[in-house]
C-alpha cells in the first residue's frame, strides 16, 4: 500500500485555546482541508462536483486526541480512503507532528449525495473514478 495523501499545516495562534494548545474543533478543519486538498490533487473541484449534481457528505466523524499541538508547530495531515460495498466509504486520517508523533487520529464515514434527489448515490467509488484525473489517490 502506498503512503496516504498528506498536506502540511502550521498551527496558527488564533486556533489555540486558553491552555495554549490547538482547540479541539480545529482538528475537524484540518481534516476537511486535507480531504479537499486530496480531491483537488485528484482533479475534482467543487465546481465539477456541482456540475455533475453531486457532493460529498460527512455522516460520522470520530477524533482521538493523542498529543497537544502548540502555535507555530507544523503538522502533516494525512487522508486515505477505504472502500467497501454500499453507499458509504471511510476516510482514515492522522495529524502528525514534524517528528512523526501522532497528535490525533480521525476516522470518518462519508458518502456522495445526489443534489437533486437528496439521497446517497449507490456507488460513490464510481463517482470518484468518473470525475478524477488521478483515481489512484483514492485507492481506486
Amino acid at each position: 500500500m502506498s503512503e496516504p495523501f498528506s498536506v502540511r499545516v502550521t498551527v496558527r495562534g488564533y486556533e489555540t485555546d486558553v491552555q495554549g494548545h490547538l482547540n479541539q474543533a480545529v482538528y475537524l478543519n484540518y481534516a476537511e482541508h486535507a480531504r479537499w486538498s486530496l480531491l483537488q490533487a485528484a482533479g475534482i473541484s467543487q465546481a465539477r462536483l456541482i456540475g455533475q449534481g453531486v457532493g460529498p457528505v460527512a455522516l460520522e466523524t470520530t477524533i482521538r486526541y493523542r498529543r497537544e499541538l502548540l502555535a507555530g508547530e507544523e503538522v502533516d495531515v494525512t487522508c486515505a480512503f477505504e472502500w467497501g460495498g454500499g453507499k458509504t466509504f471511510r476516510m482514515v486520517q492522522s495529524v502528525r507532528k514534524a517528528d512523526g508523533t501522532v497528535a490525533a487520529e480521525i476516522t470518518a464515514v462519508g458518502g456522495i449525495l445526489d443534489l437533486t434527489t437528496r439521497r446517497l448515490v449507490d456507488d460513490p467509488s464510481a463517482v470518484f473514478k468518473e470525475l478524477a484525473t488521478d483515481p489512484a489517490l483514492f485507492g481506486l
